[in-house]
């Protein structure tokens, strides 16, 4: 494929444009593996905590590790996809995420683990956005790249919602180290099959540098924030590691600005940024998912830690949240193509709210068909309602040659967005955790309340960052260059 602003290499035998429905499959498949490692760990978590002997506070850290360096070198991906070959990078990430997930699966304490997923990280910030971006060349910007990208939409939300159903399944199941060794087959065979399925592209520009020093001090600075966010609950907001924490990570952010203003080749170039819907887009993204994120964190805790059920009983009991998801992902793929991606954006922001709240009312003794299916009836239709519409306006007005760094930055604002949402959520339940455990004075009944409590508030959160994105969503960009458009 050779066009004014990107060109291709010879496809492989066998591969090539003529055949986009194969190729849309084969990367909603690489995704659909990084997507799922965002929430796969979420019903295994108390698992983990027991085996490795983590504590509950720390537990945030196999999540938010993750999402952390991920959203972190998500740009950097992105542009060396752009520069060296989308498939290239593709094929890296894949055999790296594998790698990890391997060394994840190995791992006899919570250094290694927590690392290993940092390695997961960095490999999916080789894979989503090279994925994205091949898509979006494969595909004419117009109805057809829409229903492409309301099929990715799609795919990150049922993926999310399918990696705490089989977490539940792994986990009570061959155990809790299945959730990452069921990576390692699908990653290598995917990266052996990559040149025979899918072409190679890169922007016609080789940019011969690349603003790693920004990529670095950026994941830093976010690692730091959300370790920092984390160590509040036992150090206190006053202490000096806490202050001390904040301090250089706003250092780090500081300098990750300076460096963006100097580079000469800038993870976010600042013609990108003034795109309206695009800014709009991202903010968004980041109260969304950290909506999401908080969402499957603290209600698998809740439903094994309060109401008592079994892992796998936690996995089934998403089932109904899968399907409503994937039911709301499809509505939205077919709305955004007649309507304009704000309502429906709006519509879905306002349903996952009210699931977060309904999740806040949920009794320590709740019934799941009375008090949980609702919820999660409600607020998976709103996220699936959401995904579709965000990816949309995340690509209105990119060319093709930004394609892979407007795929950078939505997955960044996802995946940072997921991480920090966890961390504040986390941090304001479990900061409550010392006070309400004396007072319960080892009273079983007045314990089980009290943990419910925690989460009652982490839920509440959630609903304060979706509430946020329908602000930012109605108010941020007005007019006809709004999400509307």
């Amino acid at each position: 494929m050779t066009t004014t602003s990107a060109v291709s290499k010879a496809p492989a035998p066998g591969a090539g444009a003529a055949r986009p429905g194969l190729v849309l499959v084969f990367l909603c498949v690489a995704g659909f593996m990084t997507f799922l490692d965002v929430s796969i760990v979420n019903v295994a978590l108390p698992s983990i905590e027991q085996s490795l002997g983590i504590s509950e506070s720390y537990l945030q850290y196999v999540v938010t590790t993750y999402g952390t360096v991920l959203g972190g070198f998500l740009l950097l991906g992105g542009r060396l996809a752009d520069t060296f070959g989308r498939r290239r990078m593709l094929r890296t990430g894949l055999l790296l995420f594998a790698a990890a997930s391997l060394l994840a699966g190995l791992a006899e304490g919570p250094v290694l683990l927590v690392a290993a997923r940092g390695l997961q990280g960095l490999g999916a910030a080789f894979i989503a956005p090279s994925a994205l971006s091949l898509l979006t060349n494969t595909f004419a910007e117009g109805p057809e790249r829409t229903r492409a990208l309301g099929v990715w939409g799609a795919v990150g939300g049922v993926a999310s919602v399918a990696g705490v159903v089989l977490g539940g399944l792994f986990t009570e199941g061959p155990g809790w180290r299945w959730i990452f060794f069921v990576n390692v087959p699908i990653g290598v065979a995917a990266a052996l099959l990559a040149p025979f399925v899918v072409p190679e592209s890169r922007a016609a520009e080789r940019r011969r540098s690349f603003d790693t020093a920004g990529a670095v001090l950026l994941t830093a600075g976010l690692v730091l924030t959300i370790f920092t966010l984390g160590r509040t609950a036992d150090a206190g907001w006053g202490s000096a590691p806490t202050l001390g924490g904040f301090a250089l990570a706003a250092a780090l952010l500081a300098a990750f600005l300076l460096v963006e203003r100097r580079a000469e080749a800038p993870l976010i170039p600042s013609a990108v940024v003034r795109l309206p819907v695009l800014r709009a887009a991202n903010a968004t993204a980041v109260l969304l998912f950290g909506t999401l994120v908080t969402l499957f964190f603290f209600a698998s805790l809740f439903m094994q830690q309060v109401l008592g059920y079994s892992p796998i009983r936690t996995g089934l009991a998403y089932v109904p949240l899968a399907v409503i998801v994937s039911v709301g992902a499809g509505v939205a793929s077919q709305l955004v193509t007649r309507l304009a991606a704000k309502p429906v954006l709006v519509a879905g922001l306002l349903l996952t709210a009210v699931g977060m709240l309904l999740l806040w009312r949920v009794p320590a003794h709740g019934s799941y068909p009375v008090d949980l299916l609702p919820a999660f009836l409600i607020g998976g239709l709103g996220l699936g309602l959401s995904f579709v519409p965000l990816q949309v306006a995340a690509f209105a007005g990119v060319g093709k040659a930004e394609s892979g760094l407007a795929a950078g930055l939505i997955s960044t604002s996802q995946e940072a967005g997921g991480a920090l949402g966890v961390a504040v959520a986390a941090t304001v339940a479990f900061s409550r955790v010392p006070a309400l455990t004396r007072a319960a004075h080892g009273d079983p009944a007045l314990v089980l309340a009290a943990r419910a409590s925690v989460f009652h508030e982490a839920f509440l959160v959630g609903a304060c960052f979706a509430l946020a994105a329908v602000a930012v969503s109605v108010l941020a960009v007005q007019g006809r260059r709004g999400l509307s458009h």
